[in-house]
């Protein structure tokens, strides 16, 4: 009796293993079919993003062409710098938030008329928000006509002041700001050359400095969803303004080429895609739209930090030298964080060399090995800024 009853368990322990076996094996045979969904999605939505950025590039290039009509160098937003023309595209501000310094320059027949343009552009430019820029900008209501698919998300920008808190220490008057303006232009020399596009004109060029703690202002209008999203996140408060410092200056408008967008340059066909799903669980891609609202910019470059480090680079043991990797993978990607240390792009492969590091040699590593030269410079100005940040709020 007893001989059968352990036959019998022997038995049931075989036939559980291999219930359990093959259990494990379909578990991993979703997981591999969930991921390949993903990706395969994925891919989808890359490719409906890039046939609607199509559309964004092809009303880009015809506004920029129509600006060659008047402008011999018809400039136009970058990172750094945000550029607005008037309807009439005859005169434009250039706010380069890097060199903090404010371009006005106008197309004009006479002194006087040019003094007129460029006073009203200097007082636009100096107390407009980021709601009105988004709505009355030429492009941008050109660029909103164009359809968008239901998997890209849209959102309204929300009004914030862009230089208003930089010129003034509080909301200013319209006596502020016309005594601001005639000041101003009465001690900056106007400068004009002859225009080589329109005939019996010339280009007046205004240039002013703007404050010397005008980043610092900048920042604060940042602070309480910075601080709220880095905690939420998980991450220094320091390391979230260093980045935002080094990819835009805290400028809200910016845009490069590749295209990025807002604050923290979010890529919608990269970083944008994982990072929603990280946060809202749902596969959707992000407009240009949605990342010039500032609270959706921070809220998606801190989450796309947080993959970076606990997700991405998560295999790396000592906090130091995965903040650095962090850093660097923010510019150019975890991939090339592995190729520094392994010349592939392996992660795993990569962690343990890491691990035998002190942060100081892995930091060193970085600065030597990888790729290219922009992440090595972005490393060091984040690395940086981050102490400065620290001093700044006392963090």
């Amino acid at each position: 009796m007893i001989k059968k009853i352990i036959i019998s368990l022997s038995l049931a322990t075989v036939i559980f293993a291999q219930t359990a076996s093959e259990f494990q094996k379909q578990q991993m045979q979703n997981f591999t079919n969930e991921k390949t969904e993903f990706n395969d999605y994925k891919k989808n939505l890359e490719l409906e993003f890039e046939r609607y950025q199509e559309e964004h590039l092809k009303e880009y290039n015809n506004y920029k062409k129509e600006l060659s009509n008047y402008w011999e160098n018809p400039e136009m937003s970058t990172k750094k710098s945000w550029i607005a023309y008037t309807k009439d595209k005859k005169t434009r501000t250039n706010v380069n938030f890097e060199e903090e310094i404010i371009v006005v320059q106008t197309i004009a027949n006479s002194q006087k008329e040019a003094n007129e343009n460029l006073q009203i552009a200097l007082a636009k430019v100096i107390t407009v928000d980021t709601k009105t820029v988004q709505e009355n900008d030429p492009l941008e209501v050109r660029l909103s006509k164009i359809r968008t698919p239901s998997s890209i998300v849209i959102s309204e920008v929300k009004s914030e002041p862009i230089l208003s808190t930089v010129i003034f220490n509080k909301t200013p008057t319209k006596e502020d700001v016309a005594s601001y303006v005639k000041k101003t232009i009465e001690s900056s020399k106007v400068k004009s050359v002859k225009s080589n596009k329109i005939k019996h004109s010339k280009v007046y060029t205004l240039k002013v400095k703007m404050p010397k703690d005008a980043m610092i202002k900048r920042s604060k209008l940042y602070y309480t969803e910075v601080k709220k999203q880095a905690k939420v996140q998980e991450l220094p408060v320091p390391l979230v303004f260093a980045i935002m410092h080094s990819e835009s200056s805290f400028n809200p408008r910016a845009r490069s080429h590749i295209p990025a967008y807002g604050l923290m340059q979010i890529v919608p066909k990269s970083a944008g895609i994982d990072t929603y799903q990280y946060l809202y669980k749902k596969k959707k891609l992000v407009s240009g739209t949605y990342l010039y609202n500032s609270k959706n910019n921070i809220t998606m470059g801190s989450g796309y930090l947080h993959i970076l480090y606990y997700k991405y680079l998560k295999d790396i043991k000592n906090n130091d030298s995965r903040l650095y990797c962090t850093i660097a993978a923010y510019n150019t990607g975890a991939g090339n964080i592995a190729w520094a240390f392994t010349k592939t792009h392996n992660m795993n492969k990569a962690a343990p060399l890491i691990n035998a590091l002190t942060p100081e040699q892995v930091y060193n590593k970085l600065i030597k090995d990888l790729r290219y030269d922009e992440p090595k410079e972005y490393l060091k100005k984040v690395s940086k800024r981050m102490s400065a940040y620290h001093k700044i709020y006392g963090l």
